[in-house]
């Protein structure tokens, strides 16, 4: 019986020399410096980087990483420019009623980011007078900032040299590093990967930070990676392991469509263009006037979003907060 070989490796072409590069750079420092170039010549015009002017410019990188959470640029970009326009300060926003927050996060999804942002707001009016706040400890304590957001804040805003990790910066790693297609569940083991790449220079660390997410945006990307236009497809793992279908299994986020998620959605697009409070009756009615299953589940994640606080419920209806 007759086997067949095995698919080859893809070849590792010559990559062009690296300017200002000394001859003995490593592979880190290689990758890195490839990636800082790239970006410099191919970053995407977005209206929250630094070149374009704005009154506050780490405030404008906090709105922007809220928003860009589980949402894609493009369908954040237009929502980031009315908002800075509107509250271009803490302050700003502080001053306004939550409620105003909440509408003007129109569709973008997941809308109790506009309440954490809201909140964060008035946090860094009433304890940082108003600036916000620069050390990892500090944003960490503002509503709604994780540890992504922290480092994103402190390295794009501040210059602070900190690994910015998302999720496309993992999938960069996981197949230029570890040769797998996928990166799988965020692991503790990612800042160590990307702090290993990370340049010393604090600014050189920004664009490198920056520069990562971007080429997981556009080139290394999820389903069709255009690894001819790699910067770095010399040092990549799984392109010189032959593109090996390897990615770990991850469970399916369940269907938007018909879910409670949907439901939510539906409920707030309601309240949005209220002038006035509605009953809980004439809400549900307009959402799901005649099948009881929907009306069942209409009311459920009614409940969910006066949990959340993105309802209120008084004694005249409900209305946004």
């Amino acid at each position: 019986m007759v086997h067949a070989d095995p698919p080859k490796p893809a070849a590792r072409p010559e990559h062009p020399p690296i300017r200002g590069a000394d001859p003995g750079t490593t592979r880190a420092a290689a990758i890195s410096q490839a990636v800082c170039e790239w970006f410099g010549r191919e970053a995407r015009d977005l209206p929250w980087r630094s070149e374009h002017a704005q009154p506050d410019e780490a405030w404008a990188v906090l709105v922007s990483e809220f928003m860009l959470q589980q949402t894609q640029a493009a369908r954040v970009a237009p929502y980031f420019e009315t908002w800075m326009s509107r509250w271009p300060t803490p302050k700003a926003l502080a001053a306004a009623p939550a409620g105003d927050a909440v509408r003007a996060w129109g569709r973008l999804g997941y809308p109790r980011r506009a309440l954490w942002l809201h909140r964060a707001a008035e946090q860094i009016t009433q304890v940082h007078h108003g600036d916000v706040p620069r050390d990892l400890e500090s944003l960490l304590a503002l509503t709604g900032v994780g540890d992504y957001t922290a480092r994103a804040v402190a390295s794009f805003a501040f210059g602070e040299r900190h690994p910015v990790v998302d999720t496309n910066t993992r999938r960069v790693l996981a197949r230029a590093i570890h040769g797998r297609a996928a990166a799988g569940h965020p692991r503790p083991s990612d800042l160590d990967d990307m702090t290993e790449l990370l340049p010393e220079d604090p600014t050189k660390a920004r664009s490198f930070n920056a520069g990562a997410m971007e080429l997981g945006a556009v080139v290394c990307t999820a389903r069709a990676p255009r690894c001819d236009e790699c910067p770095i497809a010399t040092w990549c793992e799984w392109r010189g392991a032959g593109y090996p279908d390897n990615a770990p299994v991850i469970r399916r986020q369940a269907k938007f469509e018909g879910s409670d998620r949907q439901m939510r959605g539906m409920l707030m697009a309601e309240l949005r263009q209220a002038t006035a409070s509605i009953t809980r009756e004439v809400l549900l009615d307009t959402i799901a006037p005649t099948e009881s299953n929907r009306s069942v589940q209409a009311n459920r994640a009614l409940d969910t979003l006066i949990a959340d606080g993105l309802v209120v419920a008084a004694p005249g209806g409900l209305s946004l907060p």
